[in-house]
């Protein structure tokens, strides 16, 4: 066996026919031994493999022939395909999982329409240069994932699950940040993708998310940045640190 990574990636583009794609990435997915998870959505593809590096390379070619994806964001990490129990292709109503939200939103070939602006890294402290106090970090994970890490001085809303997060925009309890320049933020990108629309449709003048999530932030910064603290992620390894130096805010009990 070579050596294994995992490879985590999301695509926002109009799918004609989810169930067909569903039955192409499984039958890809089963010929490469590769073992994760990704759901397939009329809105797109999200995803989380983990095998054989080479076995990944050939995921990534096959998968960009078709066109809606040729120019997916590809996010490596370290795991194996160990950190899955199975090869798990489902379609569903919604990529992410808010209530309704494949209701809040479109897509067209670029992505969610009328998303909030993408920064990347770099781009995040060039922002904060200018508008200091202006600019707010807005958490888009739920509230037990923020008490392992989240970036200084973050709004972290008070959500049990991503099902909560309409209700709690709608709550009045963010007005006081609406006229601020609100940089969104989650773990790969794809929840804010969503989520920063949402906030526009409810009076967030000025919204902004991380390219490729605090995973890219943390690739380029570590923990000299403005993150603080360990990520929750969704396999096998339930958190993952940026340094050894990072700073501890909390255990993972999940």
């Amino acid at each position: 066996m070579g050596m294994q990574k995992i490879l985590i990636y999301y695509k926002f583009t109009p799918i004609k026919d989810p169930e067909a794609i569903k039955l192409w990435q499984k039958v890809l997915c089963d010929s490469l031994g590769l073992r994760g998870r990704i759901l397939v959505s009329r809105h797109g593809l999200n995803g989380t493999v983990g095998g054989d590096i080479d076995a990944l390379k050939k995921y990534i070619k096959e998968t960009k022939k078709f066109a809606g994806f040729k120019d997916i964001v590809w996010k490596w990490s370290d795991g194996s395909r160990d950190n899955f129990p199975r090869m798990s292709v489902k379609h569903r109503r919604e990529l992410v999982g808010f209530k309704n939200s494949d209701d809040e939103f479109d897509v067209d070939e670029h992505g969610v329409i009328d998303g909030g602006t993408h920064l990347k890294p770099e781009e995040v402290h060039k922002l904060i240069e200018q508008y200091g106090d202006d600019v707010v970090f807005f958490d888009g994970r739920n509230a037990h994932e923020a008490e392992l890490g989240k970036f200084k001085n973050a709004v972290v809303p008070n959500t049990r699950t991503s099902r909560d997060f309409i209700a709690e925009l709608e709550s009045h309890k963010y007005d006081d940040i609406k006229d601020k320049k609100v940089i969104s933020y989650c773990t790969g990108g794809i929840r804010c993708e969503v989520i920063s629309a949402m906030m526009k449709k409810r009076g967030f003048k000025d919204v902004y998310q991380i390219d490729g999530g605090i995973v890219k932030y943390g690739e380029k910064y570590g923990d000299d940045g403005l993150w603080e603290g360990a990520l929750r992620v969704f396999d096998g390894r339930k958190t993952m640190t940026f340094s050894d130096k990072a700073k501890t805010l909390a255990h993972c009990h999940h």
